[in-house]
């Protein structure tokens, strides 16, 4: 979901800088082989997430929902010559993908993947991360939120993807719309917690900003 209309997408898009080859070959294979392709984070947001990284200089990243690899990729871009990352992600039913692409770039070897419930693996995780993406799960965020705020030190950053959900977040949730209530209990617990200092983004389907003080 985009906000913006089309042609001001576009521009954008076409004003902002390109990523790797590899990068658009991922693209091109998520939307031809996988189910459910829009879940890509795609160039725009790909860039920014590159931007973000190369801005903070992170020695560790978590990522939480692997998908095809692609905000990995992109996320891997501004690590520390010795930095790692990290990627969890409940099935393990796209690693093929994963393996042809991560393969083609210079960060594979940088790049470790779990397998799990993401609950379950972080409280296990002993690396201090300075930069976290979370984009899987939305029903929990509000744990991972949690989970994550006992283990990030002062400084680091956590970027929640999807937190607009269409435009739902505006309205009144239905009882049995569980995802869209997670989403707005995220927000109102960020903007609430003294712990941090927060932006939502209106980029693509809004991104949350979060820097721990």
């Amino acid at each position: 979901m985009n906000f913006l209309p089309e042609e001001i997408e576009h521009y954008a898009e076409r004003h902002t800088q390109i990523g790797p080859e590899y990068l658009d070959a991922l693209s091109r294979a998520t939307w031809t082989r996988v189910v459910m392709p829009r879940m890509l984070s795609g160039h725009l947001q790909g860039r920014f997430l590159s931007m973000i990284s190369h801005m903070i200089k992170p020695n560790n990243i978590l990522e939480i929902g692997t998908f095809t690899g692609y905000s990995a990729l992109c996320l891997a871009e501004g690590l520390q010559p010795d930095g790692k990352l990290i990627t969890i992600d409940i099935n393990d039913e796209l690693q093929a993908i994963q393996d042809q692409f991560f393969g083609q770039s210079v960060y594979g070897e940088k790049i470790t993947r779990l397998f799990g419930n993401a609950l379950d693996l972080i409280p296990k995780l002993t690396e201090s991360f300075d930069l976290v993406f979370v984009d899987a799960d939305k029903e929990n965020y509000v744990n991972y939120y949690q989970l994550l705020m006992q283990k990030l030190p002062s400084g680091a950053h956590i970027l929640f993807d999807n937190v607009l959900w269409s435009g739902k977040v505006v309205g009144e949730a239905s009882t049995s719309d569980f995802e869209t209530q997670a989403i707005q209990q995220l927000n109102e617990t960020i903007l609430s917690d003294n712990q941090v200092e927060n932006v939502l983004l209106p980029l693509r389907d809004g991104i949350m900003m979060v820097r721990v003080r």
